[in-house]
């Protein structure tokens, strides 16, 4: 099972990280090492002093496919959640200026909060249109829609999958929008999906 997330997707959270829209999706790993799951809480590492959250709609790939063609896209996946990508922001940006590869930062043991999944016609099948936000401590920090989306997530799906072969249970997330802040020891997060509250947990 591969954590496959897609960076710099919205045009919100490209002004606010200063970064120029890619001409093509941008995408990184996390290692299964990094799902926590079940609302279970996060605890910050000793190895950031910038520890931030990203909200983002989550797809599970629900067959296997190579080099997918666009019409077909859509076949791949039939539920839809959320999660988090916690990022070492400064560990980013240090390793970045210098050039390096920054996965040190994304890619450590739970740093992809992961909710339950929902099937797509929980919402009408609309995957382009659909609301999702996250409250920090009851303060709604985070407003995102899919149809914002720089790439959509057909076009995801098509992109990744030139290069890597998708497979049953592989995790797509698909890029957060403006907002993104750091975390403190109690914060709550709740991360809602239209009106269903997928992510209620703390920080320890």
């Amino acid at each position: 099972m591969k954590i496959i997330c897609i960076g710099l997707n919205y045009h919100s959270h490209l002004a606010e990280m200063g970064k120029e829209q890619p001409n093509v999706p941008v995408f990184f790993f996390k290692p299964d090492t990094s799902i926590l799951l079940k609302n279970r809480p996060f605890f910050l590492p000793d190895f950031s002093q910038d520890m931030q959250y990203e909200l983002e709609l989550v797809v599970r790939i629900c067959k296997v496919g190579k080099c997918i063609q666009p019409k077909y896209a859509h076949t791949y996946y039939n539920e839809i959640g959320l999660g988090i990508d916690f990022t070492a922001r400064d560990l980013q940006k240090a390793y970045s200026q210098r050039g390096l590869p920054w996965e040190i930062a994304k890619s450590f043991d739970n740093s992809a909060a992961v909710s339950d999944f929902l099937p797509l016609h929980t919402f009408n099948y609309n995957i382009n249109n659909l609301n999702f936000h996250l409250l920090l401590n009851e303060n709604r920090v985070q407003q995102g829609n899919t149809a914002d989306m720089i790439f959509k997530i057909d076009e995801l799906i098509c992109y990744v999958s030139q290069f890597i072969t998708l497979k049953i249970g592989d995790l797509l997330f698909t890029g957060t929008p403006a907002g993104v802040g750091k975390l403190a020891i109690n914060d709550r997060l709740q991360g809602f999906l239209e009106d269903k509250k997928l992510l209620d947990f703390r920080v320890k």
